[in-house]
């Protein structure tokens, strides 16, 4: 049921963005300002998006609590395998052959890379000094990011602030796991009198403004491979550190499955790079005129 509950979190992820961007598109042509945000909340798409965006954050709690976080947050990549998709089938965009053959190689060395690494294990009372540690670095290392991510070139700068957002992200990720072991041992209302509801409201907070930022300082093609490769990566190492997960200790599969995650890494800057670089069903045809 992990990997179940993995992939429809991803596929309600690629329904917000297309749904989202349709909505704010067509309430942009009735009005501006703050009018604008009032027609927003009117348009049905846009809020079919919100929907969207809740079912996955329910889905991705789902899986996070019955499975590993080294298993759910790798296969969150799979977002951008279905906006693709959505793309082409709703959108009715064209898609160049090397990006499809990119989404690809994206699941391929997805599935090599969860079958040969075979993570397992995980204990649902991590050691509080692990979560002290863990959760504080990888604030810090958010932080130093995105201090220094306000210096330099454009792209320095976004993707800096891209990698600190897919770290915070990647706390978030822990912190949700968390909270819904929380809920299910002590309820609704006893989830509200400990800590990790409270930590990730902060974390998501943070994660977003940062996250927005990233968007608002450069092009997406820079900072949406990062957001999604550097979040796993982070995720994998607060999976071992906190909650004790681990992985095959045969060196050989360990060896497949590394070269298998490099790979995947590779194919969706691929991916990002390849695709159309916005969402007009114009957009591709005129990257295939203009190369």
């Amino acid at each position: 049921m992990t990997i179940f509950y993995a992939l429809l979190a991803a596929l309600c992820n690629a329904l917000n963005v297309i749904a989202q961007h349709l909505g704010s598109i067509s309430s942009a042509e009735k009005s501006k300002g703050w009018r604008f945000v009032a027609v927003l909340l009117r348009n049905p798409m846009w809020l079919a998006g919100w929907g969207a965006l809740a079912g996955g954050f329910v889905f991705q709690a789902l899986a996070l609590h019955v499975g590993q976080l080294s298993v759910v947050q790798p296969l969150l990549v799979t977002e951008l395998v279905f906006a693709l998709l959505l793309r082409r089938v709703w959108l009715r965009q064209h898609i160049r052959g090397v990006t499809w053959w990119a989404a690809a190689l994206t699941c391929a060395s997805l599935s090599v890379f969860l079958a040969m690494s075979e993570p397992e294990g995980g204990t649902y009372y991590p050691d509080s000094g692990a979560w002290a540690t863990g959760a504080w670095g990888a604030v810090g290392l958010a932080a130093v990011l995105a201090l220094l991510g306000t210096r330099g070139t454009v792209i320095q700068r976004t993707a800096l602030l891209a990698s600190a957002a897919a770290v915070m992200w990647a706390l978030v990720a822990t912190l949700v796991k968390t909270m819904t072991d929380t809920l299910t041992e002590f309820g609704v209302w006893g989830m509200f009198a400990h800590w990790p509801v409270y930590a990730l409201a902060a974390a998501g907070l943070g994660a977003e403004v940062v996250h927005q930022t990233a968007l608002r300082v450069g092009p997406l093609s820079v900072s949406q491979p990062l957001l999604v490769i550097v979040n796993p990566i982070v995720s994998i190492a607060l999976s071992v550190w906190i909650f004790q997960e681990y992985f095959t200790s045969d060196g050989a599969r360990l060896a497949v499955g590394a070269v298998a995650f490099a790979a995947m890494c590779a194919s969706v800057v691929a991916l990002a790079r390849t695709a159309p670089p916005t969402m007009s069903s114009h957009s591709a045809a005129s990257d295939v005129a203009h190369p």
